[in-house]
């Protein structure tokens, strides 16, 4: 399933022009580049398909405005994770770079989701969150402001009410029903960014620090489809929290990409990347058993 369903990325940089970065990405895409302006000061590289690659302005960065260059990528689908990856290795080539400002946020296709799928992927989360947050190294800085952690008043909403719209969803999410969401809601700082399903019908992702190792990168996107995916596949979903153990984290989280589907070689540098931060031993819950003496 998650090989049908569509999905998003920005990747925030510094140290290089939003023009350069642009330029950088034809490179791989082909079509051309040109100035859009506005509020974010665009440019943007339209592909050989028509698709529109931007590079726009975002001031969380630590660069000055000049040397902000967040890559905003069209819609793209399973088939589009190699093209990407050339993508990231050409702004890379470019000489653009990332700091803790730096960030990555992947999106999904809402269009498949209703609020019983959604409030699966809420629950599937919510129990693994710490652990979750550990393997991707998620700063404590990032956590208290750019990607906070699901709230457990939204928890309680989502399992005492069980919303059957996409309606009763927005009251749980907002507080309110809210019929006209705006780009810089508040609540979109969520590690898990609901906002986006009524704003652009998305779904965001915002645990991922910044990076441009094209590896990392597709490994992130595979791991958000595989979550969105388990979400629709399954009937339903428990939310109770796992408690984080450093000495078994890296043999529960493969278990846990293992359960989402990321299973063989297709997934297998997906699972180096995602287990690198966890300590333990990823085949053995409490240690390699002692081997037995003739």
């Amino acid at each position: 399933m998650m090989r049908t369903l569509t999905f998003g990325i920005e990747i925030e940089t510094v140290g290089q022009t939003r023009q350069t970065v642009a330029e950088a990405i034809r490179t791989v895409v082909g079509g051309r580049v040109e100035y859009a302006g506005g509020t974010y000061e665009a440019w943007h590289t339209v592909d050989a398909t028509g698709r529109i690659w931007k590079v726009v302005t975002d001031a969380s960065l630590s660069a000055t405005r000049d040397r902000q260059a967040e890559v905003v990528s069209p819609i793209l689908k399973y088939e589009d994770l190699e093209q990407l990856q050339e993508v990231v290795r050409a702004i890379r080539r470019a000489h653009a770079r990332v700091d803790a400002s730096c960030g990555i946020h992947c999106h999904v296709g809402a269009a498949p989701f209703d609020a019983r799928t959604i409030a699966n992927l809420v629950k599937i989360i919510h129990k693994q969150e710490r652990l979750i947050e550990k393997a991707l190294g998620i700063s404590e800085a990032r956590l208290s402001r750019w990607c906070r952690p699901i709230e457990q008043s939204f928890l309680d909403k989502i399992e005492k009410q069980r919303p059957r719209t996409l309606d009763d969803l927005n009251v749980a999410w907002y507080g309110y029903h809210n019929h006209t969401p705006t780009h810089y809601d508040g609540t979109r700082y969520h590690g898990l960014n609901l906002h986006n399903v009524w704003f652009r019908n998305t779904i965001e992702m915002r645990y991922f620090g910044g990076t441009l190792h094209a590896g990392q990168i597709k490994a992130y996107i595979q791991f958000v489809l595989a979550l969105a995916a388990k979400a629709l596949a399954a009937k339903s979903a428990s939310s109770k929290r796992r408690e984080y153990d450093p000495a078994t984290a890296r043999y529960d989280f493969r278990v846990f990409l293992l359960g989402l589907g990321m299973v063989g070689d297709e997934f297998k540098t997906a699972r180096h990347h995602l287990l690198a931060n966890l300590d333990g031993s990823s085949a053995w819950k409490h240690g390699r058993p002692a081997q037995r003496t003739a």
